[in-house]
């Protein structure tokens, strides 16, 4: 097994022809990625966790919801999947709406294994920097909490771009007190200078 692919989470089959999905599987083991097979919508829908990484790879065609249904339904439970909507029916409309909801891409049967793994890659390549954008938010959220009451208030304020003497006056503290929690501040959160401050200033902003 690669290392590298299985760890940027799985590919997701979904397709009611059975012999696609074993040849989709076993293609996919020897190339070295991780992946789990459903007949339809509803029975990946019904398994699946918000927890889940990877890419999504369904036929448009399916028994009860269509892959571009199943496509929405995720959406609409906040989950961001990337999708490879695959068919053996497609047209112009059905692609149109694919895209316009973000697949990554859209293939008609027969297509080329090589084609296939292109937009597999690409959408575990999405799926990686998705995975570590929220890594990223999440430890500035956890920088964040350990703030005391007054400290944040000087972050309110040094992210409006007030100097020591103006964030002295705002608070009513003196301004050696302010640069006190400023520097209180730039250890806590890890910030190099001053715009690193107003960065987590606004992203406090967006939390209150």
């Amino acid at each position: 097994m690669n290392d590298t692919k299985d760890s940027l989470g799985t590919v997701f089959i979904i397709d009611d022809d059975e012999p696609m999905r074993d040849s989709l599987a076993l293609m996919l083991s020897l190339l070295g990625y991780r992946s789990a097979s459903f007949a339809s919508a509803e029975a990946f829908l019904s398994a699946f966790q918000d927890k889940w990484t990877g890419c999504v790879v369904a036929d448009l065609k399916l028994p009860g919801k269509s892959g571009i249904e199943l496509q929405a339904e995720l959406k609409a439970r906040g989950s961001q999947l990337p999708f490879v909507i695959i068919t053996a029916h497609g047209g112009v409309s059905s692609a149109r709406t694919a895209f316009q909801a973000d697949a990554v891409d859209f293939l008609e049967k027969p297509f080329d294994e090589a084609d296939l793994r292109a937009a597999i890659d690409k959408g575990l390549k999405r799926e990686s920097e998705r995975v570590g954008r929220a890594a990223a938010d999440s430890e500035d959220l956890a920088k964040l909490a350990k703030l005391t009451n007054r400290e944040r208030e000087v972050l309110e304020q040094a992210g409006k771009g007030l100097h020591a003497k103006e964030i002295a006056r705002v608070l009513g503290i003196s301004p050696r007190t302010v640069e006190v929690h400023k520097a209180s501040l730039m250890g806590k959160l890890g910030a190099r200078n001053v715009a690193e401050l107003v960065r987590f200033a606004l992203i406090a902003g967006k939390r209150s």
